[in-house]
């Protein structure tokens, strides 16, 4: 089949390092090796990661102007609004970015005369372009959403103009022949939006495993390059944001090197939290038993993995926990048990005593525990992860994930009747 992909959430670069990056390539690929031709139209191309083999065309959003603002801000019968706000006026731009994307779209496809037999869109803030555009190429349209994303907007980088927000996003979803959550939590925002749940499926984050391999060289050389030495290293992959609570991992990560000052924790990430977390562990005393890496590629990620004895999520408590977390995948695929928070699909995707070691959430004398009993118990370390890597290994390639989302569409009530016919 022709597929259509499309990814016009400009902060989504197709070829960044950031997880949402990461997933748009994997999906694309995924979606080839089952044998479809697949082209993907974007908002951002970005980034130095290998493209998938796929036909990557750019839709770059327009420079809006003062003019170009107050235009879109008629247009969507907005009145009174402030066009000097920054949150304002990057919301306007998005809606004039979404206005003009069937027509940019269309015209794409015209011109290469291609035309798909599906559209698969990853859902972005305000964007409703894929309705029309699935609309007018009578093909049916996937929609996935990975994030109640105007909530998160609205918690964490601020959002104005939420009421449209709301409605075009319940909108997009419903209108979808098939809605695809990445967690239980957010398919249930799906559904208290309106979408039959007969049309909405969850398919959690997969991982490509032919990437995440256990390669003694590897290990190797990472230890090498940052000076890690040879014995227990502790590891964390991912952002550096309040959520993801990185502090507690470092307070943690002091108590267990009291008992093994050989230990040596290896975070690999950036964001806002970074700075103070390096202050945490020189104000602890460990900051020569500690290495920050920054922002590294995707492509780096499994070498480091593969220098990781074991990995910890120490996500901060939270009753809304909607992520599908890439890096617990990543970590399994490549054999290392992770040490997580009993929140949300962590609890799918971690069994306690099996692949891992699942606490509490905010109890850290738990999670000191945790890793203090994998530190000292190595051959319940490497059982833990050889079962890890089998799961993984077994049913969650992005392949299987893929085949499985295409296999639900053509369950839906749309194409059942078109078999039918």
């Amino acid at each position: 089949m022709r597929i259509l992909y499309l990814n016009f959430d400009r902060g989504i670069p197709v070829l960044g390092d950031k997880g949402a990056s990461v997933h748009v390539r994997a999906m694309t690929s995924a979606l080839v090796r089952l044998g479809h031709e697949v082209t993907v139209l974007c908002s951002r191309l970005g980034g130095t990661n290998a493209p998938p083999q796929a036909r990557l065309i750019e839709l770059a959003p327009p420079v809006m102007d003062a003019k170009g603002l107050e235009t879109e801000a008629y247009l969507s019968d907005l009145v009174n609004v402030d066009l000097a706000d920054p949150i304002v006026a990057r919301e306007l731009a998005v809606l004039a970015h979404d206005r003009a994307l069937p027509v940019r779209a269309l015209s794409v496809l015209v011109d290469m005369d291609w035309f798909p037999d599906i559209v698969y869109e990853r859902h972005a803030l305000f964007h409703t372009a894929g309705v029309t555009i699935s609309e007018a190429l009578g093909a049916p349209r996937i929609v996935e959403v990975n994030a109640p994303l105007t909530q998160e907007q609205e918690l964490h980088r601020g959002l104005a103009l939420r009421e449209i927000a709301q409605r075009r996003e319940a909108y997009s979803w419903r209108m979808a022949d098939l809605a695809v959550a990445v967690s239980a939590e957010v398919r249930a925002h799906l559904t208290a939006s309106g979408v039959d749940p007969t049309q909405a499926m969850v398919a959690r984050n997969g991982v490509d495993t032919s990437l995440f391999n256990v390669d003694p060289a590897q290990s190797a050389q990472t230890r090498l390059r940052w000076g890690l030495g040879a014995g227990l290293i502790v590891g964390f992959v991912g952002s550096f944001k309040a959520w993801h609570g990185v502090d507690a991992l470092v307070d943690a990560f002091a108590r267990v090197h009291a008992e093994f000052p050989e230990a040596r924790l290896l975070a690999v990430g950036d964001g806002p939290e970074l700075g103070a977390c390096r202050a945490r562990a020189d104000a602890l005393g460990i900051g020569d038993a500690t290495v920050f890496t920054g922002a590294l590629p995707h492509a780096e990620i499994p070498r480091h993995l593969a220098a990781m004895d074991f990995t910890v999520a120490p996500y901060a408590p939270d009753p809304d926990f909607y992520f599908s977390p890439l890096k617990i995948v990543e970590s399994l695929a490549s054999g290392r048990p992770v040490v997580a928070p009993r929140l949300g699909q962590i609890e799918a995707l971690v069994e306690h005593n099996a692949t891992g070691l699942l606490y509490a959430p905010g109890q850290n004398e738990q999670l000191v525990a945790a890793m203090a009993r994998l530190a000292r118990e190595t051959a319940f370390r490497s059982r833990l992860g050889s079962e890890a890597r089998a799961r993984m290994r077994a049913s969650w390639d992005w392949t299987q994930v893929a085949s499985r989302i295409l296999n639900r569409l053509q369950a839906t009530p749309r194409l059942a009747e078109e078999t039918r016919a």
